[in-house]
């Protein structure tokens, strides 16, 4: 199959796509893995984590096989559906860190600008 000519006469199947970094493809792997081992830990089947999360059972193998392209909103209805919503925005709250308690007193900026 061949794609529609695009701009300058290439096909929209040259498009060339963007890689991954490895490391985001390592932590994607991670986090999918640690859903899956949350969801057996619970005896849930991944029908039954799919139906609570309103996706579907497809969306919830790519995020546990570790599919980078799986959005935001989905990680997190997993994570809700799973009980461990709390567990995933307390692990991303800056003030959780050594910098951030010692800028806690410090008013933060609306806008960072360089």
């Amino acid at each position: 199959m061949t794609g529609m000519p695009g701009i300058n006469g290439r096909s929209d199947l040259d498009v060339p796509t963007k890689q991954t970094p490895v490391r985001v493809a390592r932590a994607a792997s991670e986090i999918g893995s640690h859903l899956a081992d949350w969801r057996r830990m619970q005896n849930l089947t991944a029908v039954q984590v799919a139906e609570r999360a309103d996706i579907s059972r497809d969306t919830l193998r790519r995020l546990e096989h570790g599919d980078p392209g799986v959005s935001l909103g989905t990680v997190l209805g997993v994570a809700r559906a799973l009980g461990a919503l709390d567990r995933v925005v307390d692990a991303l709250d800056p003030y959780q860190t050594d910098l951030g308690r010692a800028r806690a007193a410090s008013a933060l900026p609306k806008r960072v600008r360089h």
